[in-house]
């Protein structure tokens, strides 16, 4: 009967449609992380910090920024705790929720000149919320696919979530360029940055409608029907079983998460603030990188299912680390397409590795606790690396007013995970039911 169920919602829901949803709820949620990271590079240091230097400003805006990533880890636990006992579709649905909420909550709230501290206070609590609710949703987005997938494209089809991280990103900076290029800056500080904030709310709607029409991971329901009862405690399990899958996986996300939010976030900053660039000069380079990165993702996952994840994911760190050293010359040389080589060139090698990190971290971990062990070898790298990259790129930058030492940075935690990629098992084509 079991074995029937899955057949029948496998039949109700081809795997093209859960890889859509899986992209299309994934894109929702990271436009909504992303347009803070955005925000905070542009326009919070002035609306929530206005008493300090740009800079300083920029600094304490990126810290709010960073909280967001504190409570990814915290998400990740509760969301894979819940996700290895009740299924994938339940929590997926509701870190969407939860996103979206506190997202236009951020879109409403008053400024520091209407409320005083009260302003930034909020802005931390709901950019925690923001913070949780992502951590909850790259597991369960990610194991959709990979779990409705076959073995030989598991790459491919499990790289579609990744590709809405950048395809969030592309239409966070898109609707801040729009609002940017068509108000005056009084106005666009006034009122036009709650504008993407708000439209989160259209957004969630179109999202839950998707995943809705989408069923539970036959290989979820499988297992389950398999055992006496789900994991009581499935971190707890994670750590006692797979402590050095764990430990891998911190490896491979280091560079790749430093790396893309030095390109993304930090760039913003630095071209704006030290450069002297546009506003909209730089967000349209970031557009553009984006664009070209939503396809490399993919493209990089088939090549993975096709020589190897480790081969692909070597390229991107070790490729990237060598490129740091060309990027900072290249954003300050005040030249239009220097600005956007450096940006396509750093996101296609990041797409390298970020290509294939989705199927390779899922390969690490048995079905029983597969969701909260994706979900903490995901999650748990962002605290150290992701959430402070551009506090640190920004304290490096202002302590020797210069840009090697932020190379130097993003180079060797890209060369830790080139090398981690290198030592790994290669994991293309296994069979996730065999892993015990």
């Amino acid at each position: 009967m079991l074995g029937a169920s899955v057949a029948d919602r496998e039949e109700r829901t081809p795997l093209r449609r859960v890889v859509g949803a899986s992209l299309i709820g994934t894109t929702i949620e990271w436009y909504d992380f992303f347009l803070y990271g955005s925000a905070a590079a542009l326009v919070f240091n002035r609306l929530f910090f206005p008493e300090y230097d740009p800079l300083t400003g920029t600094l304490l805006a990126f810290a709010t920024y960073a909280l967001g990533f504190v409570a990814r880890p915290v998400g990740g636990i509760v969301f894979g705790h819940f996700g290895d006992r009740i299924g994938r579709k339940r929590l997926l649905m509701l870190s969407l929720v939860l996103m979206g909420v506190a997202t236009v909550l951020i879109g409403l709230l008053p400024t520091y000149a209407q409320i005083g501290v009260w302003a930034p206070i909020l802005l931390i609590l709901l950019r925690l919320v923001q913070g949780f609710a992502v951590g909850g949703e790259w597991g369960g987005a990610v194991l959709m696919a990979a779990e409705h997938g076959d073995a030989k494209r598991r790459g491919f089809w499990a790289s579609w979530p990744q590709a809405g991280v950048p395809a969030g990103n592309l239409l966070a900076a898109g609707v801040l360029a729009l609002m940017a290029g068509f108000q005056s800056e009084e106005d666009f500080l006034e009122w036009g940055w709650r504008v993407p904030f708000l439209l989160s709310a259209f957004l969630v709607v179109v999202g839950w409608y998707i995943r809705n029409r989408v069923s539970e991971s036959p290989m979820f329901e499988k297992a389950v029907g398999e055992v006496q009862a789900p994991p009581r405690t499935p971190a707890i399990e994670v750590l006692r079983e797979r402590p050095r899958a764990l430990v891998l996986g911190a490896g491979l996300r280091v560079g790749e998460n430093i790396s893309y939010y030095i390109l993304t976030v930090f760039s913003l900053t630095y071209l704006v603030d030290v450069a002297a660039e546009s506003r909209s000069l730089a967000l349209n380079a970031l557009l553009i990188g984006a664009a070209v990165q939503f396809f490399a993702i993919p493209f990089f996952a088939w090549l993975s299912d096709q020589i190897g994840r480790k081969p692909v994911y070597a390229f991107g760190g070790l490729g990237l680390a060598a490129w740091s050293f060309m990027l900072f010359e290249l954003l300050g040389s005040g030249d239009n397409a220097s600005i956007f080589l450096a940006l396509v060139v750093g996101l296609v090698l990041h797409g390298a590795m970020y290509g294939p990190q989705a199927a390779f971290i899922t390969e690490l971990f048995p079905t029983r606790i597969r969701y909260s062990g994706v979900s903490l070898a995901y999650q748990l790298t962002s605290i150290v690396a992701g959430s402070l990259a551009p506090i640190i790129a920004l304290a490096l930058y202002q302590r020797y007013d210069s840009a090697t030492p932020v190379a130097i940075y993003v180079g060797v935690a890209c060369a830790i995970s080139g090398l981690s990629a290198l030592f790994a098992k290669e994991t293309r084509g296994v069979e996730l039911e065999s892993i015990r």
